[in-house]
């Protein structure tokens, strides 16, 4: 599988993000070549915050919704960003056993969380990561948002003083 083609269009729907106003992070889902579904962040302007509507939870719900019949084992995630322990969380559950996103969360990444101190259900999990790819390209967007000062969201915040030092 080309990751970096893949992350391309994870990039786009934080593009996307970004020119409605929204924190720029994108994710898609993968199966075989084919993306299934896709997201990318929403809730993050002054007119309603709320920390659920993440871009890899959009996209599972949006794959979900289809209601494709697919192993979920043979889907890849591809985020902009490091999942949260929410989104890892999500992933695990749907039986995603891949995920790949471009730059680390230092923040409030999850994909660090030693899923042997959990219960079998994580443990067991099985979950491959991979990341950094197109990292260069996921922090241009951020620390576009970040330098925008009409853009509140997470502003003074670890990430963001991680982001636009990098």
């Amino acid at each position: 599988m080309n990751y970096t083609h893949f992350m391309t269009a994870a990039l786009e729907q934080a593009e996307a993000a970004y020119h409605a106003g929204e924190f720029p992070v994108g994710c898609i889902l993968v199966h075989k070549d084919r993306v299934l579904a896709s997201g990318r962040r929403t809730g993050t302007t002054t007119e309603g915050v709320n920390e659920v509507d993440h871009a890899e939870m959009v996209a599972l719900r949006r794959l979900v919704l289809a209601g494709r019949n697919i192993a979920p084992a043979e889907i890849v995630l591809f985020s902009t960003l490091e999942p949260c322990l929410m989104c890892y969380g999500a992933a695990i559950l749907s039986g995603i056993k891949t995920i790949v996103y471009a730059f680390e969360d230092i923040m409030g990444g999850g994909t660090g969380c030693d899923l042997m101190q959990l219960s079998p259900l994580y443990r067991e999990a099985g979950i491959s990561i991979i990341p950094y790819v197109r990292r260069a390209e996921s922090i241009q967007l951020l620390k576009a948002f970040f330098a925008n000062p009409e853009n509140v969201y997470w502003k003074e915040s670890l990430l963001a003083r991680y982001t636009l030092s990098q």
